[in-house]
């Protein structure tokens, strides 16, 4: 049986199509967080290519993925946003891990300003998206930039429509720099908003950044990399202007303390550090611990053992950050949680 794997900009899905019989039961599927994305279906193409075996993953945002993990109409789920304790028992005794790293980054779309020119600190970015900010030449963007020209033109916001990890550790960095943030829209995957436009997952709000003169939203760097989109420097924790990219999420993420953390809940924005990109982000995988198909739970996490073992590259060139070797082993050593209903796990750790 011969499989294919694609990724479909407009759907944002890694699609597994049978070549000339039906697709097999133990074939991974899994859908949720847009962020990662990109080194998803990167991983996807490589491990089809070494292995025959196919991956189906539907990019629908981190409250899609929860939503059918806990209906169990997918193998696993990925979200952006980790889940309590008391979450994850609601989602029916859900374990989860985190799988890769990486950085949330404004991005805009104004004339004459390259990736990088423009550079904004937490309270100017939560007044813009407060609409507070109404103009790009507004005197608190311009102090942060002297000599960059900007326009006067009003600045039109994007931000997510959708159920969002993005949306909802974008808005965790904003609590903690801007007490107004805090009161009046707090942090959670879906806020009211109190501007702008909304748009459907990091494609959407990357294509309407790129549609729209003067905007500005907030995109996953690989996102904000593969569409060529402006992206914007940061003010960090330390007050410096730093760029998004691999090294500074790895800054972000020096000090997550991983191990003590209740079921890998652990939010890494605003970390202190020089070099520390101040929007960083995990996202996790979710399996329930009793899953209804042993084989189909057994293939996934070999593609996720796979991942660990030999994705580190493919997920540093589009600027994500591999999880350290500790932690690695560490999620390995959970797997065995996960049972089928015969209790038996269904995942036996490889010795190293």
């Amino acid at each position: 049986m011969t499989f294919s794997i694609k990724p479909l900009l407009a759907g944002a899905a890694i699609l597994v199509a049978a070549a000339s019989a039906p697709a097999l039961a133990a074939d991974i599927s899994g859908a949720g967080a847009t962020f990662p994305y990109p080194v998803y279906a990167k991983w996807a193409d490589t491990y089809k290519k070494e292995t025959g075996n196919g991956l189906n993953y539907q990019s629908i945002g981190s409250g899609g993925g929860i939503k059918q993990i806990t209906a169990r109409t997918v193998t696993f789920g990925a979200t952006d946003k980790p889940l309590t304790e008391k979450e994850r028992v609601a989602g029916g005794d859900l374990i989860q891990w985190p799988m890769v790293m990486g950085g949330i980054v404004p991005v805009v779309n104004l004339d004459g300003i390259k990736p990088n020119d423009l550079t904004l600190d937490g309270p100017t970015l939560a007044k813009i998206f407060l609409g507070e900010i109404k103009t790009w030449d507004d005197a608190a963007i311009k102090k942060l930039n002297p000599g960059v020209t900007l326009p006067s033109a009003a600045i039109a916001v994007v931000h997510r429509s959708d159920g969002s990890g993005t949306t909802f550790n974008f808005t965790d960095y904003l609590v903690k720099v801007s007490e107004d943030w805090k009161s009046k829209v707090g942090s959670a995957a879906s806020v009211e908003w109190p501007s702008g436009i909304g748009a459907k997952g990091n494609e959407g709000v990357a294509n309407n950044v790129q549609q729209t003169k003067n905007s500005i939203g907030y995109v996953e760097t690989a996102y904000a990399k593969q569409n060529k989109l402006t992206s914007t420097k940061m003010v960090n924790k330390d007050g410096k202007a730093v760029e998004a990219n691999g090294a500074s999420v790895q800054a972000a993420a020096a000090g997550a303390d991983w191990e003590h953390s209740d079921g890998f809940y652990l939010i890494i924005t605003n970390q202190p550090g020089a070099g520390a990109w101040p929007i960083s982000a995990s996202t996790f995988i979710m399996m329930p611990k009793s899953v209804p198909d042993a084989a189909a739970a057994g293939e996934a996490l070999k593609f996720f053992a796979w991942a660990y073992a030999g994705g580190d590259k493919a997920a540093e060139e589009l600027d994500y950050v591999a999880m350290p070797e500790s932690v690695k082993k560490l999620v390995e050593s959970r797997w065995s949680e996960i049972k089928g209903s015969d209790g038996k796990p269904v995942w036996q750790q490889p010795t190293h």
